[in-house]
């Protein structure tokens, strides 16, 4: 009965970890431009865990990696 509900919890979860993927993206790109070749390594790390723990959700949605719309 409450299905509904669950799922919309995790696609709710899933939207925010990809903006937050895509947000992390974009600053890691912005320090690679900048020349901070280090910060640009670490920010990445971070948008790659982001990204697994999106794949760990699985199911339908955005993906975690590609195009965005």
């Amino acid at each position: 009965m409450w299905q509904w509900l669950a799922e919309r919890r995790r696609r709710r979860q899933r939207r925010r970890l990809h903006e937050r993927y895509l947000a992390l993206l974009a600053a890691a790109r912005d320090l690679q431009r900048n020349g901070d070749i280090v910060a640009f390594a670490a920010k990445t790390a971070e948008a790659e865990a982001v990204a697994q723990e999106l794949d760990a959700l699985g199911g339908a949605g955005e993906p975690a990696r590609g195009r965005s719309r």
